[in-house]
């Protein structure tokens, strides 16, 4: 099967490089790599396009302007060829060469519709040292009201499930994804599977964990996310997850 995986860009000339190398290393063969890029005024293109002409894994990608990260996304879904889809960010990447392979190996179960993995968050000035360990071993959709979800970066889903049952809320800023797997694993009870490892290595410091503010409408969206597809939940639910994000970083590593 093939397997298409969407990066978003802009202005992202400092980590693009190393995410397009994550994959072009990926030793599975039927790799569709898709590159949305929104008019970047830095050097991002000029990256992109080194890898735009390799031979073996061109990477395929558009760049104009766009009306965010989740509308650059669902470009990339319209344009993406692949049976399943995962999304990696611009300055992420896969924590191994097997990691796609493994993934496809586990969609040969024919009832598999999304594969979740684990991730760890590590600092942009040393990537081997792990800050926060994020695992799904032990999620399950009921911990979508409080606050919790597996990790967008490991989520590899089908793509006729974004044609049935829809794609990323444009009118969302931080937690469209948050919003969409609620639909998908929630409401529509897609069968998923748990690939216990990691899958992928983030840099700390994303769009949803740069400052407070940041967060606070993060927060504020899942509960949105959570009552728009009819799960009860409230603010004291949902911040409690700080308290579990202590150990969490305890455990780093």
């Amino acid at each position: 099967m093939k397997i298409s995986i969407i990066t978003v860009t802009y202005n992202s000339e400092q980590y693009i490089e190393h995410a397009l190398q994550s994959v072009q290393e990926q030793d599975y063969p039927d790799i569709e790599h898709i590159v949305v890029d929104g008019d970047s005024k830095d050097n991002t293109v000029k990256v992109i396009n080194k890898y735009a002409a390799n031979t073996n894994r061109p990477v395929k990608y558009i760049s104009e302007p766009d009306k965010g990260i989740y509308d650059a996304m669902n470009k990339g879904i319209r344009m993406a060829t692949g049976e399943a889809i995962g999304i990696l960010n611009s300055d992420d990447f896969y924590a191994h060469k097997e990691v796609i392979s493994r993934v496809a190996n586990i969609y040969k179960n024919e009832n598999t519709q999304v594969v979740i993995g684990d991730i760890v968050f590590v600092k942009p000035t040393n990537l081997n040292r792990v800050v926060r360990n994020y695992s799904a071993k032990k999620w399950h959709p009921g911990k979508f009201a409080w606050g919790y979800m597996p990790a967008h970066p490991s989520c590899f889903i089908k793509k006729k499930c974004f044609e049935k049952y829809g794609d990323y809320k444009t009118d969302y800023q931080i937690a469209a994804d948050y919003e969409l797997l609620i639909r998908f694993l929630q409401v529509h009870r897609l069968p998923y599977h748990y690939m216990p490892e990691v899958v992928v290595k983030m840099r700390i410091g994303g769009a949803s964990t740069k400052n407070w503010k940041s967060n606070v409408i993060l927060n504020e969206e899942i509960i949105r996310g959570c009552r728009e597809n009819g799960m009860p939940t409230n603010r004291i639910k949902v911040y409690s997850k700080y308290f579990k994000k202590v150990f969490e970083l305890i455990n780093r590593g």
